[in-house]
């Protein structure tokens, strides 16, 4: 993953070399504004200089005493700096970020990339190359496929470090005092990553951890490998399903002659009309074991038209069964079941542009213009953010897509309080409720049968996201070891979200009204038929929130003539869309007031009872919040319940307010739901963990995805969250991990089709005795104080005073 569209400002490089100058470009940003005012462009961008010169602080800048190294070659010069800092001038040369003599930058950091970054295209390729090398024979590393290449998230003291004394904006206060000064290494511990690679040979699964250096990222004409730390079988696993695999599985099936007999028997002999949609087996039954790597297809066809999207899956084809060894990429098994008839063409079936409803869009849609005259209020350097007292880092995985990464808030005096060390998105289940052949085996895991990072797609000006944007790119190994790169994958842009504050006063007419403003950061990515949006907004008022929002394509079934069918909604002649469940998964190490290495967090369960009748409820209204403290992993296995109010505070055990209340993060929960399946259900064998909407454990290094990493065809039951929780471990006072579950039951509407208005879903994290006050009533007023009236007179607007003439 990489920013997109970075360039040097020669203004504050001055004379630096070119290698200074290509430092100096990943601090000053491009910004794209879409939906602005293209007039407005060229001021724009000169306006946004001053609100993005943040990070210039840690450009280089000339000595006090240049020519104390008048005539010093670069190690002399290196030498002497590193001198100067031995005798004291440590923590001054690092908290102004570095130690500088004539333009040159002395740096105490061993590589340009944070522990954090995601990996570099570079960084992929050298992984590569450097297990496909430790390969015994020709044979076995021809054939290697490269399943997923990630960043290997160093231990939270390295990161400690690294934030401290290595990258700006240099927080030493993260670490400890230590008698004497703190103890600075000269640099940080290589990079690593950590390969999934599946022997299309041998059908087997192993993971690699390759380590990287500088030198290796750079790769330098190519001829520089990393080094294999370490590589394991993991055995009676199959690892998720790759695009090139379901590409494949699409020819092998469309070339099947019997498959072509059965389409013929329903009219059908182009197969270019065809569309398979190859789609997990699960875990049914022995037959599925992952012995052998296998999908069960899922096909549809398209109706002949000049549509440039012709909507395929409005037209299921029900009846055949099929399944694919997509080891050897062949048909082992077929039958044509049932002979039911294509439903006719639906003429409400597409949604481009002039193909919509009548053949005519909306004509009354005027302009929305978003215009930040002075550029946006966020700054950014590399993958590190800042944004309304809020700091965080950007990362990206194959699996998860957008992570959130050292959450923290700038509080005044206080300095940086931390909030969360990670925050992602880590699995996501979509269980279907038609008991009839195919729709009971639809049960996908998204995240851990797919990726949703991989799935993720680029992003466009004036509709995914609007304003002033910064864009992230997105490099994933593809299945035969080559590098793809996603540009524009993520989005971060600030939103005006209506109303944050207001009070009048009735006596004297004066009011004050503040607006809100969201710093969203987002992804978005495309499943088979359905699209999945994942958001995690920032609040001036402190808080955070996680949204996702669905939409794209119904999955839907083909009805005999009269059929209906209870367990879905008819929608047009002959089709019909199955009942269905999405869940997601949020992982969320939190660190609420803690510094690295505290484990001072627990979670308290807050509950709202009425108060029994009696002396103490005399009048019957009485009600109270109860609290109580969620000891151990078993006791953390809990629901949400809308009666009583239920919430979850994070506290910090050793950090009070000014009340003497322990400071805290509540999770406060949205809609949400519980699996609508029996406990016998085959998909709960491998999603256990959709059994409690709240489970809670200490951290763990190797726990990270609540199904286990491999749930693709896994025979083991409760594998993943169900099983670490039985050890039972303590929550009293330890570094908490939440894993919330939330989901959405799907009745499908008309409405829904041809492709579904957005449904949001999520929950907030909203701090609960962490301030002393509102950390929002510092937001200046907005400087429009104009009304825009409907004629398009701009008047001032007069305050009603009526309650003060009538006193």
């Amino acid at each position: 993953m990489a920013a997109a569209t970075e360039k040097a400002t020669p203004c504050c490089i001055g004379d630096a070399k070119p290698a200074l100058a290509r430092q100096a470009s990943n601090v000053l940003q491009d910004w794209s504004a879409a939906g602005s005012d293209p007039s407005q462009d060229q001021i724009s961008k000169r306006a946004t200089v001053a609100t993005l010169m943040h990070s210039v602080d840690s450009l280089p800048q000339p000595a006090a005493n240049p020519t104390a190294t008048k005539g010093l070659n670069l190690d002399q010069r290196n030498k002497k700096a590193k001198a100067k800092e031995r005798k004291g001038n440590v923590d001054n040369s690092l908290s102004k970020g570095n130690h500088f003599f004539i333009g040159i930058p002395i740096m105490l950091r061993a590589q340009t990339s944070h522990p954090l970054d995601p990996l570099s295209a570079a960084e992929i390729s050298v992984a590569v190359a450097t297990v496909r090398a430790a390969g015994a024979t020709p044979e076995v590393r021809d054939s290697m496929r490269f399943v997923e290449v990630v960043l290997v998230e160093p231990d939270k003291h390295v990161v400690a470090l690294a934030d401290a004394y290595f990258f700006p904006p240099f927080q030493p206060s993260l670490l400890p005092r230590t008698k004497g000064g703190p103890v600075i290494p000269s640099k940080l511990p290589p990079r690593q990553a950590r390969l999934i690679v599946y022997n299309k040979g041998s059908n087997e699964t192993s993971t690699w951890i390759v380590e990287l250096s500088e030198v290796h990222a750079a790769t330098r004409g190519g001829h520089h490998r990393g080094k294999v730390i370490s590589s394991k079988v993991i055995s009676d696993v199959q690892p998720p399903m790759d695009a090139v695999e379901y590409a494949e599985c699409e020819a092998v099936v469309k070339d099947f002659p019997p498959f072509q007999e059965a389409m013929k028997k329903r009219g059908i002999e182009d197969m270019d009309l065809v569309m398979v949609d190859p789609w997990c087996v699960g875990y049914h039954s022995d037959a599925d074991a992952p012995s052998r790597r296998l999908a069960k297809p899922l096909i549809f066809c398209r109706t002949e038209s000049d549509c440039p999207m012709e909507n395929g899956y409005a037209r299921p084809v029900e009846g055949i069964y099929v399944l694919v060894d997509m080891q050897n990429m062949v048909v082992v098994e077929f039958e044509d079941r049932k002979l039911v008839p294509l439903p006719p063409a639906d003429p409400l079936r597409n949604y481009t542009a002039g193909e919509t409803r009548g053949g005519v869009d909306r004509s009354d849609v005027k302009p929305l213009q978003i215009i930040q005259p002075e550029g946006p209020s966020f700054r950014v350097n590399g993958y590190f953010v800042e944004w309304q007292k809020w700091n965080f880092r950007i990362g990206f995985t194959p699996r998860e897509g957008l992570v959130i990464y050292s959450v923290a808030y700038i509080d005044g005096s206080r300095g940086r309080r931390s909030v969360a060390h990670r925050l992602s998105f880590v699995e996501m289940v979509v269980p279907y409720g038609d008991p009839n052949d195919p729709h009971y085996r639809k049960n996908a895991f998204d995240a851990g049968e797919d990726g949703l990072g991989k799935n993720a797609h680029s992003l466009k000006k004036g509709c995914d996201c609007l304003g002033y944007i910064k864009y992230f790119d997105a490099h994933f190994t593809n299945f035969t070891g080559g590098v793809e790169t996603i540009e524009n994958c993520v989005c971060l842009h600030e939103e005006d979200h209506g109303i944050l504050w207001k009070h009048q006063d009735w006596r004297t007419g004066l009011a004050e009204v503040r607006r809100s403003r969201r710093l969203t950061v987002s992804f978005v990515c495309t499943v088979a038929n359905y699209e999945y949006g994942f958001y995690w907004h920032f609040y001036q008022d402190g808080k955070i929130e996680a949204e996702v929002k669905l939409t794209g394509i119904l999955s839907l079934g083909a009805l005999q003539p009269g059929e209906i069918r209870k367990y879905g909604t008819t929608i047009a002649p002959g089709l019909y869309a199955p009942v269905h469940q999405h869940f997601f998964v949020a992982r969320m190490d939190m660190a609420v007031d803690c510094k690295p290495g505290d484990t001072f967090n627990q979670v308290v369960e807050v509950n709202v009872k009425v108060e029994e009748p009696g002396k103490n409820n005399v009048h019957n209204n009485a009600f109270y919040a109860e609290e109580k403290l969620l000891k151990s992993e078993l006791q953390a296995m809990r629901d949400c319940n809308p009666l009583s109010a239920r919430h979850w505070i994070i506290r910090n055990t050793r950090t009070v307010n000014r009340t003497g209340q322990l400071t805290g993060y509540k999770l406060v929960p949205g809609s949400n739901c519980l699996p609508l399946a029996g406990p016998e259900a085959k998909f709960l064998r491998r999603a256990a963990f959709l059994k409690h909407n709240l489970w809670v454990t200490p951290y763990a290094r190797d726990e990270m995805y609540p199904g286990g990493e491999f749930p693709n065809q896994n025979p083991r039951v409760g594998e993943g969250l169900a099983t670490w929780v039985d050890q039972n471990r303590s929550l009293e006072e330890t570094d908490i991990v939440l894993w919330y579950v939330f989901g959405v039951t799907h009745i499908p509407r008309l409405e829904d089709w041809p492709v579904m208005p957005v449904e949001r879903i999520g929950f907030m994290l909203a701090p609960h005795g962490f301030f002393n006050c509102s950390p929002a009533v510092d937001v200046p007023p907005s400087t429009c104080d104009l009304d825009l009236k409907d004629n398009g007179a701009t008047t001032a607007k007069p305050i009603q005073n009526g309650i003060l003439a009538k006193l």
